[in-house]
């Protein structure tokens, strides 16, 4: 599991059945601070998030399709919660309500 940042939508006229409805959004890992950790990816939506917002994400794919019921889908990389703040040592770094938001580099 990762946090990230939503940075995009992906729009996929052509999709497999299990993916039918779904959201497919592009997101950026993050350190706590908000740093890039890494190249971005895809993942499918389970929450309803959107671009700006930041995000639990799982890139496993056993438990990508026990979330989607697809015991036999090809699935891996799901968001799966909204962060709506981390604190760090006693101090909060990140907190959505607030906008205090650190830099997601």
């Amino acid at each position: 599991m990762f946090l990230a940042d939503v940075v995009g939508t992906v729009v996929a006229p052509v999709q497999i059945p299990l993916l039918d409805g779904r959201t497919l959004l592009v997101v950026r890992p993050v350190q706590p601070s908000g740093s890039a950790t890494a190249k971005t990816r895809v993942a499918i939506d389970t929450v309803g998030a959107g671009e700006g917002d930041r995000v639990l994400v799982i890139d496993e794919g056993n438990s990508g399709r026990q979330i989607l019921d697809a015991p036999d889908g090809a699935v891996k990389t799901l968001i799966v919660g909204f962060v709506d703040a981390i604190e760090r040592d006693g101090a909060i770094i990140f907190d959505h309500r607030t906008g205090n938001h650190a830099p997601s580099g």
